[in-house]
């Protein structure tokens, strides 16, 4: 089972956005001290922020923890293989569930922006593209599925007596 995350610049951090960037300054500074190039890494995109919080959570030095990184995908805005695809959305994790409407929340987007994420603009624009786009293409799906309704309704009365035939065998429902 493979999950890939989309849009990660709207993803919600609960804690008002000084805080939070505080926080993420405060790991800016931790490097290395004899060779930095080794590490600890700072990811400066939504997405790679994302990946390295969900790699916090998983035993990631073991090949079981490995192979459910290896699972994720993760991605800022929605690139084409998945801007036609069907989405979902984990209910568990939406902000109505989570935080109290008085509670105060960052947009990692912003946050990212904030450190050095040098792309929100490109993603701003290729985003509002993409909804252009899929917003053509949902009035044409609705419009050819109003005609296929229209058509199914006009020749109803000329297929009913093989409709019943199916019926009777529970092929048509």
């Amino acid at each position: 089972c493979k999950a890939v995350v989309v849009r990660c610049e709207g993803i919600n951090i609960s804690g008002n956005f000084y805080r939070n960037k505080l926080k993420y300054l405060a790991f800016l500074c931790k490097r290395m001290n004899t060779n930095p190039s080794r590490g600890p890494y700072h990811f400066r995109a939504p997405s790679r922020i994302f990946w390295r919080t969900v790699q916090g959570m998983l035993p990631h030095k073991t090949k079981r923890g490995q192979a459910a990184l290896e699972r994720l995908k993760v991605f800022d805005g929605i690139p084409p293989p998945y801007d036609k695809r069907k989405r979902m959305v984990v209910p568990a994790a939406l902000k109505v569930v989570r935080l109290k409407p008085t509670r105060k929340f960052a947009y990692l987007g912003r946050l990212a922006h904030e450190v050095g994420w040098k792309y929100q603009a490109i993603t701003a624009t290729l985003e509002e593209k993409r909804r252009q786009k899929a917003k053509v293409h949902y009035t044409k799906k609705k419009q050819l599925m109003k005609l296929r309704k229209q058509a199914e309704k006009n020749v109803e009365s000329k297929i009913a007596k093989y409709t019943d035939v199916l019926k009777h065998y529970g092929i048509f429902i």
